[in-house]
C-alpha cells in the first residue's frame, strides 16, 4: 500500500471563502482573518461552536492559535500555528486530515489574514535574519528567486519573454476575476518594459503586496455528506522541506515539488494528466516553470516554452492560477491557502467566467521560504473517490 493511501477521500472541504483581497483599509491581520473564518464557517453550513480544531499562520503573531480562538470566542481540542512561511496552510491541511481520521477533532478551520499592503505598505516577514546570506545583502526575497530564475536560463535556455508568459496568463485570468485586485491589458512587452528588481526578474514578475484574507474549514467525509455545501474530498496531501536559505539548495532548479508531487500523486492514486486544474504558489514567474517541472506536468527544462505556447492561459490545455494568481489577482504575504480556495471553488463550479468546464479534479500547491518548503493538495468531487 502506497504510504498514506488509507488516508485518500476520508475528509473533504466542506467550507471555502476570501475577505479583504486587495485593500481593506482600517482592518488589522487578524480582523481581516477572522472574517474569512467567519464567511467559510457559514459557507460550510455550521457554527464557530462547531469548530474544534484551529489552524492558523499571521504575518507578526506567533500566538495567532490562542489570538483567533479567543476572537472567535471558541475553545478548540487542538490548536496549531506553525509555520513553513507561504506554504503552511497546505501543512495544515495535511496535519488536520490526520487528526480528523484520528477522531482527535471533528471540524477544523484553517485560515489566514494581513493587511501587509493598508497597514505596513511592503512585505512583513517573520524570518530570522540569515548569517550567511544576510552580509552580501541580497534584496529577498526576489533576490533568492533570481538566482533560481538565472540558473534556469542558463541551464534550459529559458528566457525574459517565457517568463513575462506566465505574468500575462495570470493577469487574463485576473480579467475574469471580479475580486482580483490588478486587472486590465498585459503584453509580454509590458512586462519587460517594467523595471528590473532583481535581474532578470522585472516588477511584473514579481508577485502583488495587498492585503487578503483566506479559510477553508474540513471535516471527515462521514460527516462532510449532511452538510448542505458539495463536499470536495482531500485525496491526497504531502509536504517536504529541503532548506532554509536559497544557498543551501543543491540545484537553483529543482524544489522539493519534485517530491511533495509525487508523494501526492501516489496517495490519490493518479497522476498529473488526470487534473482538471492547477493552482500554484507563484510569487514570481519562476515559481509557475519551475512547479509544472517538478509536479511532473512537463518535463524539467521544458517550462518556459510550455507556458510560452499559451497552454496555462484561458483556453489552453491547462488552466493554471484560474483567479489570476499572486501576480494579479491577490498576495498578502503568505498565498497558499488561496489556491486551496480557488481549487474547491473551480470544483464546486463557483467560478462564474472564469470556471474550467467539467472540472472534478484539482491540485493546489504551497511553496515557502526561498523555495525552502513545499507542499501539494489534491482535491476531488465526491465521485472521484
Amino acid at each position: 500500500m502506497t504510504r498514506g493511501s488509507q488516508l485518500r477521500g476520508k475528509t473533504a472541504f466542506v467550507g471555502a471563502a476570501t475577505f479583504g483581497c486587495g485593500e481593506a483599509p482600517g482592518y488589522t491581520a487578524i480582523e481581516i482573518a477572522a472574517e474569512a473564518a467567519r464567511l467559510a464557517i457559514a459557507d460550510a453550513g455550521l457554527t464557530p461552536s462547531d469548530i474544534d480544531g484551529l489552524f492558523i499562520c499571521l504575518p507578526s503573531d506567533f500566538l495567532s492559535g490562542l489570538t483567533l480562538a479567543e476572537y472567535l470566542g471558541i475553545r478548540p481540542a487542538m490548536t496549531n500555528n506553525s509555520r513553513t512561511g507561504g506554504s503552511a496552510f497546505v501543512t495544515h491541511a495535511e496535519w488536520a486530515m490526520l487528526a480528523l481520521d484520528a477522531g482527535l477533532i471533528d471540524h477544523a478551520l484553517i485560515c489566514y489574514g494581513s493587511n501587509q499592503r493598508t497597514g505596513a505598505g511592503k512585505l512583513v516577514s517573520a524570518q530570522m535574519p540569515s548569517p550567511f546570506e544576510i552580509p552580501y545583502r541580497p534584496n529577498n526575497p526576489a533576490a533568492s528567486y533570481a538566482l533560481a530564475a538565472s540558473r534556469h536560463m542558463y541551464q534550459y535556455g529559458t528566457t525574459s519573454e517565457q517568463l513575462a508568459s506566465v505574468a500575462v496568463a495570470a493577469r487574463q485570468w485576473a480579467n475574469l476575476n471580479p475580486e482580483a485586485f490588478r486587472q486590465g491589458p498585459l503584453s509580454i512587452e509590458d512586462v519587460l518594459a517594467t523595471r528590473l528588481v532583481a535581474d532578470p526578474l522585472h516588477v511584473a514578475d514579481c508577485c502583488l503586496v495587498t492585503d487578503g484574507g483566506a479559510a477553508v474549514v474540513m471535516t471527515r467525509a462521514d460527516r462532510a455528506k449532511d452538510l448542505h455545501k458539495t463536499p470536495v474530498a482531500l485525496l491526497g496531501v504531502a509536504s517536504a522541506t529541503w532548506h532554509h536559505e536559497i544557498a543551501q539548495l543543491a540545484d537553483l532548479t529543482v524544489s522539493a515539488a519534485l517530491e511533495t508531487g509525487r508523494r501526492a500523486f501516489a496517495q490519490a492514486g493518479l497522476a498529473p494528466d488526470d487534473i482538471d486544474v492547477l493552482n500554484v504558489y507563484d510569487a514570481f514567474t519562476i515559481n509557475t516553470i519551475m512547479f509544472l517541472e517538478d509536479l511532473g506536468f512537463c518535463p524539467k527544462g521544458e517550462g518556459g516554452p510550455f507556458v510560452a505556447s499559451g497552454a496555462i492561459a484561458p483556453g489552453g490545455s491547462l488552466p493554471v492560477n484560474t483567479n489570476g494568481g499572486g501576480l494579479s489577482f491577490c498576495h498578502p504575504g503568505m498565498y497558499s491557502l488561496f489556491t486551496m480556495v480557488e481549487s474547491i471553488r473551480q470544483l464546486r463550479g463557483d467560478c462564474g467566467d472564469r470556471q474550467v468546464k467539467g472540472a472534478r479534479l484539482a491540485l493546489a500547491h504551497g511553496n515557502g521560504g526561498t523555495l525552502s518548503s513545499q507542499a501539494t493538495c489534491i482535491m476531488g468531487l465526491p465521485e472521484t473517490v
